[in-house]
């Protein structure tokens, strides 16, 4: 018979978790690699390969039985009370990506069931990404890159529109996430000006990112780049849409790497048609745009391969946060980056 949760080894010096991988096979492969795999197994007794994608079948029940901890990953199953009945043991669940919201259920909170994330990795490339295409959409680079291809001579940059350039720029950015946070403190040393609109971000806490703090009407009506990191919530589906698109200066930038749905995407399509405004889509709604829409052959919109999360050796930096959470856990000094249950409702 296998131990129940209060009867189970206590995470301290010592200890060594059972522990098994829960992701798709693709997922796993993607970002753990062998040496990753190696030091996971330096830490606990790691169920060998495969990794478990379905956790309903004779095998997956038998590895369940004694797992104090689940490393899971894009593709996991939901741990819904079937699984965890299965999982008698399990105590924690490190997470190699950010949202948990596809596989963490309500069961998982009433077992008390302790949850880690590597949501802050993940958001280093996005607002890597972010930054990047805030300085590029400033220096008007992909229309005047297509410009020059087209005319293969040199324009006359002293008539170049006092509208160009990154210097004394206003950027807004919605929402204060992990994400927005990073790209606040990515833009410092710039000379851009930043706005806010965080409806739960208090006066002194805006004052300590050092941006100032503003409605979402006023923050449309006064920026020259406009940088989505909401998360999609019931709350944020259309937070963005005909009236604060309307609001956009004339040829100023939307630049959305959250979810498609938070931006109304009929009223962004028909601005950026009308050359009204111009916009970087890491993300659209829905994804992928269907093969004739017409953004696809709109010059004043960059469509990109929801790529600005963690890919190629950015996994690495998903996989070495998972593992320092880890060894963490298993020493008895608890989890670093916890996802708290009552956060849950503001997260993605």
């Amino acid at each position: 018979m296998t131990d129940s949760p209060s009867t189970a080894a206590v995470p301290g010096p010592g200890f060594r978790p059972r522990a098994a991988l829960a992701m798709s096979r693709e997922a796993a492969a993607a970002v753990l690699d062998t040496e990753t795999l190696d030091a996971l197994a330096a830490i606990c007794d790691l169920a060998p390969p495969p990794v478990l994608d379905d956790l309903t079948t004779p095998r997956a029940g038998a590895v369940l039985a004694d797992v104090d901890l689940l490393v899971t990953g894009w593709g996991c199953p939901p741990l819904d009370r079937d699984v965890l009945g299965a999982a008698p043991r399990l105590r924690a669940v490190v997470h190699t990506a950010g949202s948990v919201r596809g596989h963490i259920t309500e069961a998982c909170w009433e077992r008390g069931i302790e949850v880690s994330s590597a949501a802050s990795a993940n958001a280093v490339p996005v607002a890597e990404y972010t930054l990047a295409m805030i300085l590029l959409t400033g220096k008007d680079i992909l229309e005047r890159a297509r410009d020059y291809r087209a005319d293969r001579s040199r324009d006359d940059w002293l008539r170049t529109p006092r509208t160009v350039g990154n210097h004394r720029r206003t950027v807004g950015i919605l929402s204060a996430s992990r994400i927005g946070r990073r790209v606040v403190e990515l833009l410092r040393p710039h000379d851009i000006d930043v706005l806010l609109y965080d409806p739960y971000v208090t006066g002194p806490e805006a004052a300590e990112l050092g941006v100032e703090q503003v409605e979402l009407g006023e923050l449309f009506a006064r920026v020259d780049t406009v940088s989505v990191h909401t998360p999609l919530l019931p709350a944020t589906r259309g937070l963005v849409g005909r009236r604060q698109i309307d609001a956009l200066r004339p040829g100023a930038v939307l630049i959305n790497t959250s979810r498609g749905a938070v931006v109304d995407q009929h009223a962004l399509t028909e601005a950026a048609l009308a050359g009204r405004l111009r916009a970087v889509l890491d993300v659209t709604d829905p994804e992928v745009l269907p093969p004739g829409h017409p953004l696809w052959d709109c010059d004043n919109v960059l469509i990109t391969p929801h790529l600005a999360g963690s890919q190629g050796n950015e996994w690495r930096r998903l996989a070495d946060l998972a593992l320092a959470e880890t060894a963490r856990w298993a020493s008895g000094a608890g989890f670093l980056h916890p996802v708290r249950r009552e956060r849950l409702a503001f997260q993605a």
